[in-house]
């Protein structure tokens, strides 16, 4: 076959595309496979103890049991798919419970309560196992402006608050604090308090840090707060004996700001590069970013219009990059306005629909969330976390079935496609394949065995790389 393209000229020039191609790859190297929470609680520092995420799981699960003390209680408050057929007497629903019991799980989702069933089983068992994935001690708006000694005393005591939960395993798997921000009025104390913290943590621990551990820096505008951070950081590590690059950072989308600046451009993704790959993620503050467009109290909430376009800026300007999002939290606690033993029957049922109004909200912010990409979100009290469960695995057993198809599918074109050195062009899509069941797997939604429906093997799931395992494929077919 005759060809017309001088082949030097034409290596030079796919020599000078591959450079900026790898650049590219570089730049936006797709999402992370690493497990990231489904939430952050967020919780004032002065309340903050060793064992505060195990007393949240149990207040959580009595606000459940309370308040839905069966799966079709629950089912029928939310509208859950089939709700509808479900028994209303107590006896009828025990007896379908016994049922479901002692089905498999493959013969359960043939039942039309299966569903149901599920979400509910899969909440009380997080809440009794792993109530809270991630924990953010606040030393901003959960904390207030108070006198600099309590402030100093709150941080050092919070950190031997940390370091008996390490000792003892009461920790979240993720944890870290949230200091002021680096405003001019701010910064002063916020390092203040970084400082006492880490050096008060790190002395009662020997140098060690919990897993997953981040600082917040909230209300970031210009880059010059980032990198003043990682200064800080540097600082710290060397004056505590930390491997360089040991300590991480979050930031905060609560501004228009930091959505467009004074030269009508998109600054996040400059913000994330100025933290020199320290910045994990960035979280939606939803209360503050809805005061700076003028929006009135009452209209402050997740589902305002203006949250979804800063949410869309944000994932225009960081998707594909590896950071985390998350989006903010609802302000509307599941929490009765009536207390005491000895209520009215009138009393008991304001109750009940106080918070079944508060966990419908909840419920619906966190699903739409979920379905524009944020997976996860911010909760403020023990009582919101039965919602985060409930929309999160909803969200996942409803997606069940057409996320396996389409994986299964992509990974039989993809290990007959061709792989170019290191780089395979579908990797990221197979990724982001992936990553739904990860996420799954990550929360308790699903199980590894589910997850082999797909065709892919329990050791190929844990690479949690779809680009190892079509390597791995294809090296047992060469």
């Amino acid at each position: 076959m005759k060809l017309s393209l001088p082949e030097s000229d034409k290596t030079t020039l796919l020599d000078q595309l591959g450079v900026a191609n790898r650049h590219f790859q570089q730049v936006y190297p797709g999402d992370k496979p690493d497990r990231q929470p489904v939430h952050t609680v967020y919780g004032g520092a002065n309340l903050f103890k060793a064992d505060t995420c195990v007393r949240m799981g149990d207040i959580a699960l009595n606000n459940l049991q309370t308040y839905a003390p069966n799966f079709a209680e629950l089912a029928r408050v939310l509208h859950l798919k089939n709700h509808e057929n479900l028994p209303p007497l107590e006896k009828d629903i025990a007896a379908l419970t016994t049922k479901l019991d002692a089905l498999s799980a493959e013969a359960r989702k043939q039942e039309p309560a299966w569903l149901a069933y599920s979400v509910y089983h899969k909440i009380v068992q997080k809440l009794q196992r792993e109530p809270v994935e991630d924990f953010r001690i606040d030393f901003e708006d959960g904390f207030g402006n108070r006198p600099d000694a309590e402030e100093d005393a709150t941080a050092s005591r919070a950190a031997q608050e940390v370091a008996k939960g390490m000792r003892q395993g009461t920790l979240s798997p993720f944890i870290g604090i949230r200091i002021k921000p680096f405003t001019e009025d701010m910064k002063a104390r916020g390092v203040r308090t970084l400082d006492i913290f880490l050096t008060t943590l790190l002395a009662e621990t020997g140098g060690q840090l919990p897993g997953n551990f981040v600082v917040m820096l909230p209300k970031v505008t210009i880059p010059e707060q980032m990198t003043t951070m990682v200064r800080l950081f540097e600082l710290l590590e060397k004056a505590n004996g930390l491997a360089p690059g040991t300590l991480k950072m979050e930031t905060m989308v609560e501004a228009t700001q930091i959505i467009m600046d004074e030269e009508g451009r998109n600054p996040l993704l400059r913000l994330i590069r100025a933290s020199e790959g320290r910045c994990v993620a960035a979280h939606f503050g939803t209360y503050d970013y809805t005061a700076s467009c003028g929006i009135t109290a009452r209209y402050q909430t997740m589902a305002h219009p203006v949250c979804d376009f800063a949410h869309h800026m944000t994932k225009v300007a960081l998707g594909g990059t590896g950071i985390f999002l998350s989006d903010g939290a609802t302000n509307v606690m599941p929490i009765g306005p009536h207390r005491g033993d000895n209520l009215s029957y009138a009393q008991l049922r304001e109750n009940q629909e106080s918070v079944h109004n508060a966990w419908r909200q909840a419920y619906h912010h966190t699903t739409h969330s979920l379905i524009n990409g944020l997976y996860q979100g911010w909760d403020l009290n023990p009582a919101q976390l039965p919602m985060r469960y409930a929309a999160t695995y909803n969200f996942f057993l409803s997606s069940y079935d057409d996320a396996v198809t389409r994986l299964r599918t992509f990974v039989e074109r993809a290990a007959i496609s061709t792989l170019t050195g290191d780089i395979f062009d579908d990797a990221a899509t197979g990724q982001g394949l992936l990553n739904f069941f990860l996420k799954a797997l990550n929360c308790g939604a699903i199980s590894e065995e589910d997850i082999e429906a797909t065709g892919l093997t329990r050791e190929e799931i844990n690479t949690r790389s779809f680009f190892r395992i079509l390597e791995g494929r294809r090296g047992k077919t060469e």
